[in-house]
Formats: structure tokens, C-alpha cells, sequence
């Protein structure tokens, strides 16, 4: 028998051959080698290094299992258990295959960085996966053909390839972030091309994004609902590892039975011994489902989740959220929801108190910023203290249009007025931003221009996602003034997570009761007139601020924003600032804090800020 004519009996009798009895677990220990391009730790394949990773694989070659969903983030192996799977099937039972990512971008980087990879360090895989590289393979980067079937990379955004050919095997791998097309859901569409087999497998994975628009989370809540539970190393009780229960200080863990309190090291040290367990609260749920989150992962330190939940705590009191959400989705593997609103203006409305003074104690520097509007300018003056704490001196109105020299003079008469403690010490704007959109750009820079000495800045909101919330100034205009552009979306958040508060300290807002200081029902209303709501936008779920209110006011929120940013811009010592309003003497016209600087300070300012 000629070796051309051998080789074509082995290729046929590998095809009608039973598949053997090994599990993926058991096929990924003996055969799999990992790569050094995408695996922290190359070489031979060890399912005792992440022991979860067995229950997860095993119920896919469970011929009593037809669709498993893994709901995980980062740095726990999803990926690694997909690949896994796709090289035993390759290997023990050939069958056309598909794989469904976001974008054909992602299918072309997971083909050449760990599907490539692992066909050529992994020799089962190399014998029976031509390289696409070689003369008549009939090989690609998106498809590769081995004895008995194929597999298929396809882009959630190019429908045609996924309704061009029945597949048995199913793979999903970020179900989150799949684009939107016109012709149907992408899922559903690379389900169809299932139909036909009655020994099909479906594997759906994703990092969950946003609570209530999660479609992983969705799956996985109508699935089995597979927790990773280690015993407590005290009492031996077994428990899902619970962000909620890790102790800072010690790096450690809580038990939530005994309430001993253990290192990381020993609660893993259980997960190495192979004393962990998939506990499903419904098993009889036919589809399978896994969740976990990073603190099981041996390739991730609890004190580095630590640190970087640190951070992430930081960005959010400075009001930009993307951070803590990638930390909720990736490491915790849950989704994110946004609670930083209000939307009762009564509880604020009943929260006001009275001043001693029209300053009280406490604020340090004032603010102004002015809202332009075709009618009238709207204004607001702000008292800033200690870790930005704050509070509202006076909501106002001053009617008139912004073409006419009078409507202007009328804001410089609040603008350049002396507010006074009740000791008689005084303090006057120090910055004042005003707003430059709408139909009177121009008499906002005349305005703005002859002031600079005063800090008097034109500004422009820009809305979007992971904007901060003072993004760089401009001198694109006629007049070549600085124009301060703000990333309000961010600035909307930190106002609304600040309302938040229900104890006078940092960050908190003071409102007055005095009616003559303008803070009633109506600006409430319009404080908290805007929502965050979820949109889809170039394929994604995103948060957008929208405004809820029947007459659509929400000036008072834009001024609250202006207002810090101008704060944000000045940076101010508040120390230096109460060491000396402490030693001026009443009466005074304004303290050092609100001086008058020329011109060139205040281009001097904004450079300081980083942003010229």
C-alpha cells in the first residue's frame, strides 16, 4: 500500500471512528501545551492550576448538556477553557465549528495571537490543522479545515457569514459587546446554523457590561447558576468568594459562617488541594451556567484588586464611573449599575437649612457661573470649603437679552459684590465661568475678554462618555481668548452621586432656606432634571444623560457643573485660604483668596491647569 493511499485510510477511518471517552478536561491535561504568546505560565497544560476550570469544560463534552454559559471576566481562563475546547474537538470528535466574536477585527487577533498558537505548540493539533501559510492548505486567518469538519471565526457584524453554513459546534465569546446589524440578532442567526444537529453544543461567553442590559446576565440567570464555592480554611463551610467580605488591611477574607478571617493564600491553598465545587442553585436547569469572579484566580492577587478598586473609588468620587465599572465587570464579574441620581426634588427641597450669614462657615472660595439663554442669564454663586465640600449662596435670574450692554452690567454688579461672614470678613467671585453656547457666542467673549484679569472664562459643554470633566482649552475663535471645554457628562455624574450624601463633610451640598437666595422648588426640579438611560451606539450599550422633565429646565444642574469646574480650574490651597480669612480683620472688601490678577495670571492659570 503506497503512503499517499495510507494516509487517506487513516484520514477516513479518524472520521467514522467513535469519539473516545475522554472529557475536555482530561484531553486538555494530556495534549494541550500552552503558548508563550498567551499564557503567563507556557508549556504543558495543568488543570490543577485552576481546578474550576474542570466543571466548566466537562459539561460541555456531557452529551446530556446542549448549551453552557460562562458569565466572567478577566484573568480567570474563559478564553483558555474556549480554546480547550475548540482543540478537542479538532482532536477527539471533528465537527464544523463556529466561533462568533464582536467584530472580524477580534476574529483576526484571536486566530493569529491563541488559535494559531496553539495549533503549532500543541503536536495532536499540528499534524491535523494545515498552516495557512502553506501552498494549497486551504487554510485562512478565519478558517481552518482538519480531518471531519472545520472551524469558522465570524464577526457579530457581518451577518452574511453568519447564516453561509450549518455548524455543530457553537462558540460566543463576548455576547456583551456585539454589534447591532439590520438584519437580526447575531446570536440568534449563528443558532439557526445549529438546527440541524441533534448532538449541537452552544458555548456562550461574556464579561457582563450593564445591569438590565446585560445578555450574559440574562442567560446565566435562566441557567443552572453555577457558583465556585472553596471551603472556609477554619471551618471547612463552603462559600462563593465575596468581594464584600475581603479585609484591606489584612488582605484577607471573612468567613461567612465562622467569621474567621484568612489570608488569600490559604483559602487558595483549599483551591489547590481540589477541595472547590460548582454549587448550582437550579440543577435541573438544562442549560449549564458558571460564575466567578477574579479572587479564585491564581493569576490575580487580591492585593492588586485592592488597589485597583482604590482607584477606581477615586475616579468615582471625582465623578468619572468608567473606571469602577471596568472593576465591576472584569474582575467581579457582575454588572455595573449606576445609583447616582436623585429624582424626588422634595428630599432635597426639605434638606435646606438656614445661614447665619450669607457666607457661612466653612466656604472658602466663591464660584459664579452664568448660563446663557436667549431671554435672560441665569446665574449661581457657590461657596467651596475643605474636600469640596459646599454651598449654594444664590440662584438667580437676570432678564434680558445677552445683546444688550445693560443685561451685562446687571452680572457684574452680583459678579463684583462683596459677601460677607457673619463677622463682617467678605469674600468676592473667584472665577467665573460663563456659558458661550446658544445664539450670543460673541457678546459672551466681548464679556469674557475684558475680564480675563477677574477669571472670567467662556466655556463649552461637550457631552459623552469618559470626558473629564475640565478637557483643554481652546483658542479656535476670533477673538483668541481661552475657551474652557467641558466634558459635562462627567460633571452631571459627580453632581448627582454628591446629592447622594446625607451628611454634612466632604462633598457634601448645603442649600439655603432663605427665599430671597433662590434655592425653591423649581430649581430643585431643574437640579435633578436629567437621567442617566441606556443607548445603543455604534454597536454598544452605552449611559447618556437625557433630560425628564416636562418643561425641560435643567439650568440649575448645568450652573452646579460650571460651578465645579470652575473650582476644578482654580485648584485652590484650602488651607492657605483658612489660615487667611482667620487673620483678616471686619470689615474687609474681599480677602486674598479673590483678589483681582491681570490678564496675564489668568493665561498663566489656565496654563497651570495643565490644558493650554
Amino acid at each position: 500500500m503506497s503512503q499517499k493511499h495510507r494516509k487517506l485510510y487513516q484520514a477516513i477511518a479518524q472520521i467514522v471512528s467513535p469519539p473516545t471517552d475522554l472529557t475536555i478536561t482530561e484531553w486538555a491535561d494530556a495534549y494541550r501545551y500552552l503558548s508563550p504568546e498567551s499564557a503567563a505560565e507556557a508549556g504543558k497544560y495543568r488543570s490543577e492550576r485552576a481546578p474550576y476550570q474542570k466543571g466548566m469544560m466537562d459539561a460541555v463534552s456531557d452529551p446530556e448538556v446542549e448549551e453552557v454559559v460562562f458569565e466572567m471576566g478577566s484573568q480567570v481562563g474563559k478564553t483558555l477553557s474556549q480554546e480547550n475546547i475548540i482543540g478537542y474537538y479538532i482532536d477527539q470528535d471533528p465537527s464544523p465549528m463556529m466561533l462568533v466574536v464582536p467584530t472580524l477585527d477580534m476574529g483576526k487577533s484571536f486566530s493569529k495571537d491563541r488559535l494559531s498558537t496553539m495549533i503549532r505548540d500543541t503536536p495532536v493539533l499540528t499534524k491535523k490543522v494545515a498552516d495557512s501559510k502553506a501552498k494549497d492548505s486551504g487554510n485562512t486567518i478565519l478558517h481552518k479545515s482538519f480531518p471531519g469538519g472545520h472551524i469558522t471565526i465570524v464577526g457579530s457584524n457581518s451577518p452574511a457569514s453568519l447564516a453561509s453554513r450549518p455548524i455543530r459546534i457553537l462558540l460566543v465569546d463576548e455576547l456583551d459587546r456585539f454589534e447591532a446589524t439590520s438584519e437580526g440578532d447575531a446570536l440568534d442567526l449563528a443558532r439557526r446554523r445549529t438546527a440541524t444537529f441533534h448532538n449541537r453544543k452552544i458555548v456562550v461567553a461574556s464579561t457582563p457590561t450593564i445591569k438590565g442590559h446585560s445578555r450574559i446576565e440574562q442567560l446565566y440567570n435562566n441557567s443552572s447558576k453555577g457558583e465556585w464555592n472553596l471551603p472556609c480554611p477554619k471551618c471547612e463551610a463552603l462559600q462563593p468568594l465575596d468581594w464584600k467580605r475581603i479585609i484591606f488591611d489584612s488582605v484577607s477574607m471573612r468567613c461567612l459562617h465562622c467569621g474567621f478571617d484568612s489570608p488569600e493564600i490559604d483559602w487558595k491553598k483549599q483551591q489547590i488541594a481540589g477541595k472547590g465545587e460548582w454549587i448550582h442553585e437550579f440543577p435541573e436547569r438544562k442549560v449549564k451556567g458558571f460564575h466567578m469572579n477574579a479572587l479564585a484566580s491564581p493569576w490575580t492577587r487580591w492585593q492588586e484588586m485592592i488597589e485597583a478598586f482604590l482607584i477606581a473609588q477615586d475616579e468615582l468620587k471625582k465623578g468619572n464611573p468608567e473606571q469602577m465599572q471596568v472593576f465591576v465587570n472584569t474582575l467581579l464579574s457582575e454588572t455595573w449599575e449606576d445609583r447616582g441620581d436623585i429624582q424626588d426634588e422634595n428630599i432635597l427641597l426639605e434638606r435646606r437649612e438656614s445661614y447665619d450669614a450669607e457666607l457661612p462657615n466653612g466656604v472658602l472660595v466663591l464660584t459664579m457661573a452664568v448660563d446663557t439663554q436667549n431671554d435672560r442669564l441665569e446665574y449661581e454663586v457657590v461657596g467651596w470649603g475643605k474636600e469640596e465640600e459646599s454651598w449654594g449662596i444664590e440662584k438667580g435670574v437676570i432678564w434680558g437679552k445677552p445683546d444688550n450692554p445693560q443685561t451685562w452690567r446687571e452680572l457684574d454688579d452680583k459678579r463684583e459684590r462683596v459677601w460677607k461672614f457673619a463677622n463682617g470678613a467678605g469674600l468676592i467671585i473667584a472665577c467665573t465661568f460663563v456659558d458661550s453656547g446658544g445664539h450670543y457666542t460673541d457678546e459672551v467673549y466681548k464679556y469674557c475678554g475684558q475680564r480675563l484679569q477677574s477669571r472670567v472664562f467662556a466655556i463649552k459643554g461637550e457631552g459623552g462618555s469618559g470626558l473629564e470633566l475640565i478637557r483643554k482649552v481652546s483658542k479656535n475663535n476670533k477673538y483668541k481668548l481661552p475657551l474652557i471645554l467641558l466634558g459635562v457628562d462627567s460633571g452631571k455624574t459627580t453632581i448627582m452621586q454628591r446629592l447622594l450624601i446625607q451628611e454634612p463633610g466632604p462633598h457634601f451640598f448645603h442649600f439655603p432656606i432663605e427665599e430671597e437666595c433662590g434655592y425653591d422648588q423649581i430649581y430643585f426640579k431643574g437640579l435633578v432634571s436629567e437621567r442617566q438611560v441606556f443607548r445603543r451606539k455604534n454597536g454598544q450599550t452605552v449611559m447618556v444623560w437625557e433630560n425628564v422633565a416636562k418643561d425641560k429646565r435643567n439650568e440649575p444642574l448645568d450652573l452646579r457643573v460650571y460651578g465645579l469646574a470652575a473650582l476644578r480650574l482654580l485648584k485652590p490651597d484650602f488651607d492657605a485660604l483658612e489660615k487667611r480669612l482667620r487673620e483678616t480683620n471686619p470689615p474687609v472688601k474681599h480677602t486674598a483668596a479673590a483678589k483681582q490678577i491681570s490678564g496675564q495670571q489668568a493665561k498663566q492659570l489656565v496654563k497651570r491647569s495643565k490644558l493650554w
